[in-house]
């Protein structure tokens, strides 16, 4: 790093000890994609801010998993998307979140028709919008929008706390019966639920195999780099039964080495 950047690697449960006022920005993702681990937004948040640092809240896998409450911790920007918890699909639409004390302060990368404050008197000079709307650059994802609406309308009949409880029942459920039937697993998620998202992640050396494995039995889960095994639990369709499933389904192709076959070793683009 040039102009006297420093580059320094420090483990999730050091963050705050880091946070100083030589730092600009505290950018986060809120539950880790790896392993599920869930930061503490608010008292992270709460030191960033004793240190005049501006926060950034990545919540790709909290929205829709967990609660979220970006006034109360007094979060500065925040962006997450909708094709995970919220289940709008493949390129459904991504969101930003920006405070009130910053809302009509910052400017777009990117200065779009639909961010300007009157978009239809195609003025020369661009003017940006007030408020939120600054941030929009083009022409909505129309499409896109209108399948995302459904999945969004399921929220009017659950709150995120019940879907919260049940997710954590089935993580727990799910880390019990591995650790019963396929000790040779590591658990790489962190054991209190409170600390954890919606995910369980299973680290195996041949884990890649044992997912590709599994995938052509129908349970679904993925592989990161190097060993890491990642199984996701949306209450809004998955159920005990399906865990089960899972778990049975794992056993199986770890008890019997079906991960060990040429077929499950090529690696494919999407892991």
């Amino acid at each position: 790093l040039d102009r006297g950047h420093t580059l320094k690697t420090v483990g999730p449960e050091d963050v705050s000890h880091h946070i100083d006022d030589q730092v600009a920005v505290l950018m986060l993702t809120e539950v880790d994609y790896r392993t599920g681990r869930k930061h503490d937004m608010q008292a992270l948040t709460a030191t960033a801010h004793a240190h005049g640092v501006i926060t950034l809240w990545d919540l790709a896998h909290s929205v829709g998993a967990l609660p979220v409450d970006l006034v109360g911790s007094n979060v500065d920007f925040a962006v997450g998307c909708t094709y995970k918890y919220l289940n709008g699909g493949p390129g459904a639409p991504a969101f930003i979140y920006v405070c009130p004390a910053y809302v009509n302060k910052v400017d777009s990368s990117l200065s779009g028709w639909l961010g300007h404050a009157a978009p239809f008197d195609f003025e020369l000079d661009y003017r940006a919008a007030q408020g939120i709307e600054r941030l929009r650059v083009g022409t909505p994802p129309v499409i896109a929008l209108k399948c995302l609406e459904p999945a969004l309308d399921i929220w009017d009949l659950v709150t995120i706390d019940q879907v919260r409880k049940q997710s954590i029942a089935l993580c727990e459920l799910f880390i019990r019966e591995v650790e019963a039937r396929c000790p040779s697993l590591t658990l790489n998620s962190p054991r209190n639920a409170q600390e954890r998202g919606s995910q369980v992640s299973f680290c195996f050396e041949e884990g890649y195999g044992v997912i590709q494995a599994m995938a052509e039995r129908g349970v679904i889960g993925d592989f990161r780099a190097p060993d890491n095994m990642r199984f996701g639990f949306a209450p809004l369709y998955i159920d005990e039964h399906d865990v089960m499933t899972a778990a049975t389904q794992l056993e199986e192709v770890i008890s019997n080495r079906l991960w060990d076959q040429p077929k499950y070793k090529t690696r494919a683009t999407v892991t």
